[in-house]
């Protein structure tokens, strides 16, 4: 993702969490539909999106990252209170090792 053609491999990485949202839900927090509302800068928990510089998606693409062509993303679905440990392990069997 940080190196040279890395975009790419960020937008299948963010392909694959889209097409498992639903089951990454359940383990990001608990209330979490509580928070993702689909308001205040937050995606709605129903529907999985992602966007450069977007705030209000699931996965936010920094404007950095897209310009470069290389970088990193950010999934703005877990909630304060989950297990750091099940969500990097969700994050990254779905995005690294997981083929659909």
């Amino acid at each position: 993702m940080r190196s040279e053609g890395g975009y790419n491999v960020i937008k299948n990485a963010i392909e694959k969490l889209g097409l498992r949202h639903k089951e990454h839900i359940v383990e990001y927090g608990t209330r979490n539909e509580r928070r993702l509302t689909g308001r205040h800068e937050t995606a709605d928990i129903n529907a999985f999106s992602w966007g450069v510089a977007n705030r209000g998606a699931s996965v936010r693409v920094g404007r950095d990252t897209e310009k470069e062509g290389r970088g990193y993303f950010e999934d703005r679905r877990p909630t304060s209170n989950m297990d750091p440990y099940v969500v990097t392990s969700m994050i990254a069997e779905t995005s690294i090792l997981w083929k659909p």
